[in-house]
């Protein structure tokens, strides 16, 4: 009689620890996306340098108020106020070059430029 009330329990246990691979696996496949980004050299180069804000709000201007709106409060595309609250550089910079994000096109601005973009965006 033990033995068929344990097995419910057994299957409990390994329903449970098969739980708890799947969620170490979907995180390590989390730090693995991050990881990979981060080891980007574009990535890394932007993000070892100093953006000029005055710069990156004219860089905004040109490339990207036409959707965003030219005080980045949305039109087409989303607004991006407090966009920083939100998404971390390395996200930031992923969205910019990816073009994952139709109708947002794929682009590479110089390192400087992109600094300086993500310079500005940390202040709207």
């Amino acid at each position: 009689m033990d033995n068929h009330l344990a097995q419910p329990k057994v299957l409990a246990q390994r329903y449970i620890w098969i739980a708890v691979a799947l969620a170490l696996l979907v995180v390590a496949i989390i730090f693995g996306i991050y990881f990979s980004r981060v080891s980007d050299p574009y990535i890394l180069n932007v993000l070892s340098m100093k953006g000029d804000r005055d710069r990156g709000s004219a860089i905004f201007q040109i490339n990207c108020a036409g959707c965003h709106g030219s005080q980045a409060d949305g039109n087409v595309g989303p607004s991006l106020r407090d966009i920083s609250k939100h998404k971390s550089k390395i996200r930031l910079i992923d969205q910019v070059i990816s073009g994952k994000t139709p109708p947002m096109p794929k682009f590479q601005p110089r390192t400087q430029d992109m600094a300086d973009l993500l310079s500005y965006l940390e202040k709207i």
